[in-house]
């Protein structure tokens, strides 16, 4: 499959990709019974997956793409959902909708898209520039711990955050109004059917996650991505090769701590509650489980891995094995994957193919006739 991919065109890799979305777009209209998930809505199940995804981009981007070791990436999905949550509930002091705000109730959440993704850029800015020198399990610890002082922050800081009782009424998109939907499609009132408000957010997350997927291509195949790869197999070779490992490992870590900002954008406006127990250390490891799963380095792998991590526990919700709910024992199944992905493939299952990033047709074609080039 890799070798078919591989020969195929520019063009007609564009043409098969964009097939694929199509259909994939349409699975919760016409779900499979196969994939149907009979105790919870599929559309609903579906919308989580585009926000795990957008998520697992963002943390191969560290992760795969850089090497580097981040157990806080929450932190980042965080701040994103509270940037959102605090410029637009009723319930938060600095509620920015109204006459005298800078928001319009109908775009409110679209407004607040890029600001959230600008704010926790600038956290992972902040964030990494001290940091980043370190190396290993030392930075995993600095990470892991950034992640639980947003969540405790966000606890603690009640008169901002409104502490353990969240923030409620969160803008979303105000599409598609009408007599038998006053809010829109994207309301959770638009609860019935296969095009339910889940459905929305579905293609809606999907939309955002080409996006995404097509910046992150773009800066594998620069100089930048070039780089990642270099730190990633061997931060001193690099170093000592003229690459500046500190200013690249930086704009690893605020791409993608931009990336986690716009899902959790996307969770505050798809849940329209934001509360701190959801930013939890254990989140945070499913979010690697999934980088760790499709395999590192592979942003089609990591999707998939998205895709194992959100589907699996939806679909065993409710049945029961001897008495037990399986819907429960999720993080049981995620652990012995992990052990047995390490014992016999721990690249993932979807590893990355080392190969040349830049001109990489053009370098295979001169490989197999060299002396095309020389009589030309």
């Amino acid at each position: 499959m890799r070798g078919w991919w591989d020969d195929l065109t520019r063009v007609q890799k564009w043409a098969f990709g964009a097939l694929a979305f199509g259909l994939v777009a349409l699975l919760p209209l016409f779900p499979p019974p196969m994939l149907e998930t009979p105790n919870t809505s599929f559309g609903g199940t579906m919308a989580q997956f585009a926000m795990v995804a957008i998520i697992a981009i963002g943390l191969n981007v560290v992760v795969g793409q850089a090497g580097l070791l981040d157990l806080g990436y929450v932190g980042f999905y965080a701040v994103g959902a509270y940037t959102v949550a605090l410029l637009t509930s009723p319930a938060s002091p600095w509620n920015k909708i109204g006459p005298n705000g800078w928001f319009s109730e109908d775009w409110a959440w679209l407004g607040c898209v890029p600001l959230a993704m600008a704010i926790t850029a600038i956290s992972g800015l902040f964030l990494g520039t001290p940091t980043l020198r370190l190396r290993g399990d030392y930075l995993a610890i600095v990470t892991l711990g950034f992640g639980e002082i947003i969540r405790l922050a966000a606890d603690n800081l009640a008169s901002v955050t409104n502490g353990p009782r969240g923030l409620n009424e969160v803008a979303y998109p105000r599409l598609g109004v009408s007599e038998d939907l006053p809010n829109g499609v994207f309301s959770s009132g638009n609860a019935a059917g296969a095009a339910n408000y889940g459905t929305w957010w579905f293609w809606l997350g999907l939309v955002l996650m080409v996006v995404v997927l097509m910046l992150v291509g773009n800066l594998e195949r620069s100089r930048v991505g070039r780089a990642w790869v270099a730190i990633r197999e061997d931060e001193d070779a690099a170093e000592v090769m003229g690459v500046n490992t500190f200013k690249f490992k930086l704009w690893a870590f605020t791409i993608g701590a931009a990336i986690g900002g716009l899902s959790g954008a996307l969770y505050a406006g798809q849940v329209q509650f934001v509360a701190p127990p959801t930013f939890n250390i254990i989140n945070s490891m499913l979010f690697l489980v999934a980088v760790v799963l499709g395999g590192q380095g592979n942003k089609l792998g990591v999707v998939l891995g998205a895709f194992v991590i959100v589907y699996l526990p939806n679909r065993l919700l409710g049945v029961e094995f001897l008495g037990i709910n399986l819907g429960d024992l999720k993080y049981l199944f995620f652990g012995l994957a992990l052990v047995v992905l390490m014992i016999f493939r721990p690249q993932g299952l979807f590893p990355a193919r080392q190969k040349l990033l830049a001109y990489g047709r053009t370098a295979r074609e001169l490989l197999a006739n060299p002396m095309r080039e020389v009589k030309s």
